[in-house]
């Protein structure tokens, strides 16, 4: 499985509250549309954020589970609500699950492959979400 590693406060955004929309400055290879990735929180913060909130503070880990369900280029930042910014690529989020603790991994540009034993780490945690609800 591949993760994605995003800066917090923006990957605990997509996480824990409603960010459904990445803004990149690079299009979507056609091959990660409709992928299941894995959300990393980068080691570094993005400095200039302005996000509050709960989970925020989580660096070098993986977070939660999303697909990828389109990419488009934005002239606007109003096609994909507060979260999007203008004049990048917006990947867009669906099935967002938050993994009740964060497991730690270290992260890479782009989509990365996630070694084996942080996968089992990642896939006990969703069974025990599933086996819960």
């Amino acid at each position: 499985m591949k993760a994605l590693t995003i800066r917090q406060p923006w990957a605990g955004a997509i996480a824990h509250q409603s960010k459904r929309v990445e803004n990149r400055s690079w299009k979507l290879p056609a091959a990660h549309h409709g992928a299941r990735i894995l959300i990393h929180a980068g080691a570094q913060p993005d400095r200039n954020a302005e996000v509050h909130g709960d989970h925020l503070d989580v660096r070098s880990a993986i977070v939660a589970v999303a697909t990828i369900t389109g990419c488009h280029w934005a002239d606007t930042w109003d096609c994909c609500g507060p979260w999007a910014f203008d004049e990048v690529y917006h990947w867009t989020l669906a099935d967002v699950t938050a993994l009740p603790e964060p497991v730690p991994a270290r992260g890479a540009l782009g989509f990365w492959t996630v070694p084996d034993d942080v996968l089992a780490a990642v896939q006990q945690q969703l069974a025990l979400e599933r086996n819960n609800a």
